[in-house]
């Protein structure tokens, strides 16, 4: 059993809209990514999808809201995890999120094409494993 912790979820009975609405929103942001050729668009609108996505994943799954406080992201990802079971998710998450941070809060990253293109792609992966479970 996957174990929530109060200081960042909170119980919440999503109606199947409400979960449906958190999930196109994050595939109009892969879709986003997907279609802009920019490393940094598409790296951004990829994270922005891979953490909506996680949000829908834990709105079905989980039957819980995210606190946003200071961690969330991290603990979106741990939770994510553990409901996919794909230690991936942890590792490339986490490192989509420390660039993320290092370009939001250090004052710029380079994104590489490559890079952008390989994390769209393993987004798009995720995805699919997103929208098993939410079925």
């Amino acid at each position: 059993m996957i174990k929530f912790e109060t200081a960042y979820f909170s119980k919440f009975n999503f109606t199947e809209e409400q979960i449906t609405q958190f999930l196109n929103n994050a595939l109009k942001d892969l879709e986003i990514a997907k279609e802009n050729n920019r490393p940094e668009v598409k790296f951004g609108y990829s994270y922005f999808a891979f953490i909506k996505g996680g949000i829908a994943l834990l709105a079905k799954v989980g039957k819980v809201k995210i606190r946003s406080i200071p961690g969330h992201h991290v603990k979106i990802i741990e939770k994510m995890k553990e409901i996919l079971k794909d230690e991936t998710v942890e590792i490339i998450g986490n490192a989509m999120r420390s660039k993320r941070n290092e370009d939001f809060y250090g004052g710029g990253v380079l994104i590489s094409e490559k890079e952008s293109i390989d994390y769209n792609l393993f987004v798009e992966k995720v995805f699919v494993t997103i929208k098993e479970a939410l079925k």
